[in-house]
């Protein structure tokens, strides 16, 4: 959307624009396309965004909020308010089928369906995840926990790539 000062009149201009700002630690799917954007409201220039945090302590949501304020006021926004909510809890299942696909063509197995409850059983036995540069199940996993605390490391047996999975959570 190539937005101009006071083009943002409706929910929909707001999501347009939020269709553009990337997540900082997956930069190939929207703030959107994760799921975290609950709801937006425009009245009189001023924007109110909602969002719910993938888990209470994501260190990318000072980044986020920050990207969020700054394209909306690009966008002409006369003023930007993020509004945090943390119930009902954030769900990987919040994730489309178009974004799981981004994650998985840019190299990160995307996640399964959230177990009831929302909770990661680290003592569980898990099923292999499938490869996401080869697609093969002979896989293995190397650590419970990643380059952040919502993936985890894999390595496949089939053509030796390690990769990150993006935990359902």
């Amino acid at each position: 959307m190539n937005a101009t000062v006071g083009s943002l009149v409706s929910r929909d201009d707001v999501f347009a624009v939020l269709e553009t700002v990337k997540d900082p630690e997956v930069p190939v799917i929207s703030v959107v396309e994760l799921g975290i954007v609950r709801d937006a409201e425009v009245r009189d220039g001023h924007v109110t965004v909602t969002v719910t945090p993938t888990y209470s302590g994501c260190p990318a949501m000072r980044e986020i909020e920050d990207d969020i304020r700054s394209a909306l006021l690009a966008a002409g926004a006369r003023e930007v308010t993020v509004h945090m909510v943390f119930a009902p809890a954030w769900t990987t299942d919040w994730i489309g089928a178009e974004a799981r696909e981004k994650l998985r063509a840019y190299g990160i197995a995307p996640p399964g369906r959230a177990e009831q409850g929302g909770l990661i059983a680290l003592t569980r036995r898990r099923a292999p995840v499938p490869c996401p540069f080869c697609g093969s199940s002979d896989t293995r996993l190397q650590s419970e926990f990643g380059s952040t605390a919502c993936k985890a490391i894999h390595t496949c047996n089939a053509c030796r790539q390690p990769f990150d999975e993006f935990k359902a959570i």
